[in-house]
């Protein structure tokens, strides 16, 4: 169980705190759902708001921006590893879906079709929002929605 409150440490904004006690476990799930690795979704929060502590006055809309903060990371984590995956070798062979086909489903999604859905239905935000951190604009992501659907469809009905 989380403390609803904790004394800031030296140096570090109560406000800052504060956000980090109230949207933790949301922000590790949203980044679980992008990488699919509970460790790395901690470890993105965490440097997010590490980073945060240092910009704090320069912040306009704190959870916006962590929220942001999460995405890009997952991000830059996601394209590491896909480098790492394009040069090592091929399994021999592919084993399919597993036991919970949704989330092997949704982890076989291109990058950016998986981040608008995660956002549109776990996080809940509309187009705009999801458009300002995904760096696009608001019929790209209704695209990206669409076609992420569609691929969902596709892998389920296999």
């Amino acid at each position: 169980m989380v403390p609803t409150e904790l004394p800031a440490p030296t140096g570090w904004p109560q406000g800052l705190v504060a956000l980090y006690v109230e949207r933790r476990t949301a922000l590790v799930r949203l980044a679980y759902l992008l990488t699919s690795d509970r460790e790395v979704a901690e470890e993105v929060v965490h440097d997010a708001v590490l980073a945060m502590r240092y910009r704090w006055d320069e912040i306009a809309e704190p959870a916006a921006y962590l929220r942001t903060a999460v995405v890009n990371r997952c991000r830059s984590w996601l394209r590491r590893q896909r480098t790492a995956r394009d040069h090592r070798p091929a399994p021999p062979e592919d084993v399919g879906l597993g036991a919970d086909e949704m989330w092997d489903a949704l982890a076989g999604l291109e990058e950016r079709r998986r981040t608008a859905i995660v956002l549109r239905f776990y996080e809940d935000l509309p187009d705009t929002a999801i458009a300002e951190v995904i760096g696009c604009r608001p019929a790209t992501v209704r695209t990206l929605v669409h076609r992420g659907l569609q691929d969902l469809r596709k892998e389920m009905g296999r």
